[in-house]
């Protein structure tokens, strides 16, 4: 038998053969893989696509694809067989990717897939099914969307320092009142004691006391004593904020929230997590509000205006108010299931008047103050000077003592402090030790205060308001100032600013 020459071409694979190939082939792929004809029905199923599906080759073979693993979106909602890309193949002629859908294993759960859809043709070249190869993503899905919360929250958490750097910058650059708890009267020492009492716990505490009398120094005193002290204090004035926008700055808002709202805020809330947080003058939060401060103090939860996502945060609350919370309550201004939780742990502020034996140590403390601001030498305070102040009844309370000795220092010509003559000539108030109840001393002290608010009004032409107005001066807000000018008779003149 003669040799067939090594450049005669090998007799080609039977069709058969080719075939077997074939099919061991897809056998031993990785991907799943599955064929249809042109109804729909599995005609071949390879046994990585039968494992991953959980059922058996057998089971697949004949059924209609759709009905079994492909039947439901990842909404959960039905998914209509005319809707499907796969048979979609076999009816255009095109191939059809997809990336992000599920097929619905034996069992009923659900796999994320990413799949391919061929359509394939008969010898006549007409389409008569399609070859479905596809690969099980959730793992991978999984990560993604791990990956995708976990740069949610990093972004969120960049908002929120950049937010919160900005915050703290403005307190650096601001001036807080009350930089110590100066003196050592009997009141001021019980107020201290009920501090330490509740500084180191998470209680809510509500600071009460009048205006002027130095609630946020309370306030920054708790927290600074407390575990929460590394992180920051965020203070809010519930009454300098207009009812518009006291939502968008405690709970921050969303970007489209409202007209002007063109990017996403974070409010005091978020910016006081893991810290505390100071409501000033809480009695003025809105009624509508205050259901979701009520959430807040329960549940440490809130949404954003204009937004659904719920936010978790970790805060202490101190609230402090210059008005009888009760009497709000009955009236129905105020909530009383908001009352009953601030009022956990009640602080009493004394004023002025009630510790009047810690007026020259104030005076000293601001003296110096307020010569190292404004680049002055006072080193005398003259004894009348400390009597005439120790004799005054100071409605504005700590507040007002130091815009009055602001204002001495500024007039003071050399190294001793001189306060204005209306001033230096108050006759003491008799019985200021606490014996006030009596008409006569009543009579006194509202003519010390009188005088000393008409004295004021003169120096500053009677403008109430602004910042060299009497209200600012006597460091009483200017709603405050009228209502005692209302009530002292003080008729404001004609013709005045």
């Amino acid at each position: 038998m003669p040799r067939r020459r090594s450049s005669e071409p090998k007799p080609s694979l039977t069709i058969e053969a080719l075939e077997r190939q074939n099919e061991l082939i897809l056998r031993c792929a990785g991907e799943g893989i599955y064929g249809l004809d042109r109804e729909g029905q599995t005609t071949f199923v390879n046994p990585a696509a039968a494992e991953m599906l959980g059922w058996t080759i057998d089971e697949l073979i004949g059924k209609p694809q759709h009905a079994v693993i492909h039947h439901t979106k990842p909404d959960g909602s039905t998914y209509p067989r005319e809707e499907c890309p796969i048979y979609s193949a076999f009816k255009d002629g095109k191939v059809h990717r997809v990336d992000d859908e599920v097929f619905w294993r034996k069992d009923g759960t659900s796999m994320a897939v990413e799949y391919v859809s061929t359509p394939i043709r008969d010898e006549a070249g007409e389409l008569a099914g399609a070859v479905v190869t596809f690969n099980d993503i959730t793992d991978r899905k999984r990560q993604q969307d791990a990956l995708e919360r976990a740069l949610t929250e990093v972004e969120q958490l960049k908002e929120r320092l950049q937010a919160e750097n900005l915050y703290l910058r403005e307190e650096i650059k601001g001036s807080h009142n009350f930089e110590e708890m100066i003196g050592e009267s009997g009141a001021l020492a019980e107020t201290k004691g009920r501090i330490e009492q509740v500084a180191a716990t998470d209680a809510t505490v509500l600071v009460l006391g009048e205006t002027g009398v130095g609630k946020e120094l309370i306030a920054r005193a708790i927290h600074n004593l407390s575990p929460r002290s590394e992180r920051p204090l965020v203070k809010v004035n519930c009454a300098s904020l207009p009812s518009t926008l006291i939502e968008s700055e405690l709970f921050g808002h969303e970007k489209g929230a409202y007209t002007g709202a063109t990017a996403q805020r974070v409010g005091r809330f978020e910016l006081a997590h893991g810290g505390t947080i100071f409501l000033d003058e809480i009695g003025e939060l809105p009624l509508e509000l205050q259901a979701k401060l009520l959430r807040v103090i329960q549940e440490g939860e809130f949404e954003r205006l204009g937004g659904s996502r719920t936010i978790q945060v970790d805060i202490r609350i101190v609230a402090a108010t210059n008005r009888d919370l009760t009497k709000a309550v009955w009236a129905g201004d105020f909530r009383d299931d908001l009352y009953y939780r601030l009022n956990v742990f009640p602080v009493t502020v004394p004023p002025l008047r009630d510790r009047k034996e810690d007026i020259p140590r104030l005076v000293t403390h601001f003296v110096r103050k307020f010569s190292v601001k404004l680049g002055k030498r006072i080193d005398h305070i003259p004894q009348q000077v400390q009597q005439a102040l120790q004799s005054y009844d100071w409605p504005g309370n700590v507040r007002e003592l130091e815009n009055v000795i602001e204002r001495a220092v500024i007039l003071s010509t050399d190294s001793t402090l001189r306060v204005d003559e209306a001033l230096e000539a108050r006759p003491p108030v008799p019985g200021a030790s606490g014996a006030s109840g009596a008409s006569s001393d009543r009579r006194t002290l509202d003519q010390v205060e009188r005088d000393h608010i008409v004295s004021v009004l003169e120096q500053t032409g009677w403008r109430m308001e602004g910042d060299r107005g009497a209200a600012v001066v006597l460091g009483l807000h200017p709603n405050t100032l009228r209502s005692r000018m209302k009530k002292l008779g003080i008729a404001k003149k004609t013709g005045a600013a």
